[in-house]
Order: C-alpha cells, then sequence, then structure tokens
C-alpha cells in the first residue's frame, strides 16, 4: 500500500490530557499508579484462574481473554504518556501512530465482542441449564475466543488502511494522549467520508449488535430469574451476571457515544474525557468488579497472595 502522505508527515506531536506544566506531575503519578493497578489487578486475576482447577471453566476463560485485551489496550496507550510527560518529548514518529491506532482498535473490537458473548455465556448458564455444557464446550469457546480476536484484527486493519489513504498537510498536532481515529481525521485535509462511513459499520456491526445481543440475553436471564421461586436462588442467579452487566453497561455506553457520532459533532476535549473512561479506566476496574463480586476468585486471589508472602518471609 502506498503511503502518500509519509513524505508529508512524518511525526506527530501528542498534546496530552493537559497542556499546563503544573498539572503533568499530577498526570504523572495518577497514570503510573492506574497503570500499576491496571497491569497488577488483570495479571493477579490470569494467575489465580490458571491456577485453580475449579475455576477452568467457559465463564473464566472468557475472563481471562478479557483481561489480557485489558494489559493489552492500557499498555498500547499509557506507557507513551508516560514516556512523553518524563521526558517533555511530546512527538511520536508516523509508523509509531498509525501502529498504536491499528493495535488499539484491534483491542477494542475483541473486547466488544467478548462482553457480548460472555453475555451469552451466563443465559446459557442460567436459562439452559441443562444443555451448558454442550453448547459452551471447550472446542466451541476455543473456536469463538480466536474468531473474536482475528474479526477484531480485521476491523483494525481495514480502518488503519484507510486512515493511511489520508493527507495530512494543515498540522500534526494532535489534541489527545494517543493515536486515535477521531482525532486523525480532524486533522486531514483529505475527504474522510469513506472513514467514518466504514466507522459507522464497524459501529453497528460490532458494538450496537454486541449490545443488542447483550441485552437480549440479559432480558431472557431476567425472564428466568424471575420465574425462579426461592428468593435466595434469584439472588444467586443474579449475583452471577450482575458484575458483567455492570461493565457492560459502563464500556458499550462510551464506545457508542465516541465511534457513532460524526468527528465533527465531537469537541476533542469531551473526546478525551470519554476516551479516557474506556481506554485507561475500564481495564482498572474490570478486574475489581469481576473479583470483588465473585467470592470463587476471592478466595483463590486470597490464597494466592497469602502463599506469595509466605515464600518471601521463608
Amino acid at each position: 500500500m502506498e503511503i502518500s502522505n509519509s513524505t508529508i508527515t512524518t511525526e506527530f506531536i501528542l498534546v496530552g490530557l493537559s497542556s499546563t506544566p503544573g498539572h503533568q506531575s499530577l498526570i504523572f503519578w495518577a497514570f503510573i499508579f492506574i497503570y500499576a493497578a491496571a497491569l497488577s489487578g488483570n495479571v493477579l486475576l490470569i494467575l489465580a484462574i490458571g491456577t485453580c482447577s475449579k475455576l477452568h471453566t467457559p465463564m473464566y476463560f472468557l475472563l481471562v481473554n478479557l483481561s489480557l485485551v485489558n494489559v493489552c489496550s492500557i499498555s498500547i496507550t499509557v506507557p507513551k504518556m508516560l514516556q512523553n510527560v518524563l521526558t517533555h518529548k511530546r512527538s511520536i514518529s508516523f509508523s509509531g501512530c498509525i501502529t498504536q491506532v491499528f493495535l488499539f482498535v484491534w483491542a477494542l473490537g475483541t473486547e466488544i465482542l467478548l462482553l457480548s458473548f460472555m453475555a451469552f455465556d451466563r443465559y446459557a448458564a442460567i436459562c439452559q441449564p441443562f444443555h451448558y455444557s454442550v453448547i459452551m464446550r471447550k472446542e466451541v469457546c476455543i473456536g469463538v475466543a480466536a474468531g473474536v480476536w482475528i474479526m477484531g484484527m480485521v476491523n483494525s486493519a481495514v480502518n488503519t488502511g484507510l486512515l493511511l489513504k489520508l493527507s495530512f498537510c494543515s498540522s500534526n498536532v494532535i489534541n489527545h494522549f494517543f493515536c486515535d481515529l477521531p482525532p486523525l481525521w480532524k486533522l486531514s485535509c483529505s475527504d474522510i467520508s469513506l472513514n467514518e462511513t466504514m466507522a459507522f459499520v464497524a459501529d453497528v456491526t460490532f458494538t450496537m449488535s454486541s449490545c443488542a445481543l447483550t441485552l437480549i440475553s440479559y432480558l431472557l436471564i431476567l425472564r428466568a430469574i424471575l420465574k425462579i421461586q426461592s428468593v435466595q436462588g434469584k439472588k444467586k442467579a443474579f449475583s452471577t451476571c450482575s458484575s458483567h452487566l455492570l461493565v457492560v453497561s459502563f464500556y458499550f455506553s462510551t464506545i457508542i457515544y465516541t465511534y457513532a457520532k460524526p468527528s465533527s459533532a465531537n469537541s476533542l476535549e469531551e473526546y478525551k474525557t470519554v476516551a479516557t473512561i474506556y481506554s485507561v479506566v475500564t481495564p482498572v476496574l474490570n478486574p475489581i468488579i469481576y473479583s470483588l463480586r465473585n467470592k470463587d476468585v476471592k478466595e483463590v486471589l486470597g490464597k494466592l497472595i497469602c502463599k506469595s508472602g509466605t515464600s518471601q518471609q521463608e
């Protein structure tokens, strides 16, 4: 593919979350803490699930994939931002920027599809308990997980490929803390109608269809829960899916808000705030929500931390 703009724009300048010098130290330490919390939380969750045979079930297999996506997505954006704050250099090479877009959109699409399949898993467990082992058998889980990653990659390749066809001849200053599609569209002096159309199609295909599948799954789950006679049974059934419903509601609303609207309708400052939620905050919240609201995970994590502390003392 010919990159016609590579001779014009060789690098971009990332403005970051704030251009005020006095805010840089606060941003640096806040994001160091957030990044460390996201990495440790997701890695601990992966270790807990991997080391406990009791947790080797379809739900936790999908949760491991979600944690891997969270580690990838936050690692794509935050380390570069921290480097820029620390070195007082805000530049990123053209190839580095395009790579960041490709990897981030890949992680974004994969996470959206994973969340919808996790909702289907909860539907199968609660509404089809006698057929659950057949519906969510090992081959299906592995096949769907692989398909989700591949579909996310294909979607990212299409949108990134269209981005490479644009010319950036007016400004190279990106009013954001990482390279993403909407801020780059605003810098282009080419016609971006095809880019916006394909992004909207991807949003409908991935986000809105996934959101619809999730909503249908939870409506069926709610109907099944209401048919349960005992109060204790209702609480147990709802507790198995409430954490996932919380994550889905939080995540999908920000993605739809960002990518379904034309770039001209979003102010960049507003976009930065929303992007921070789904790119930085969500990877931190996911392991907390899934572990604190899950008795089995809390038990395994407690044993894992105690074992680690004992081995260090020895």
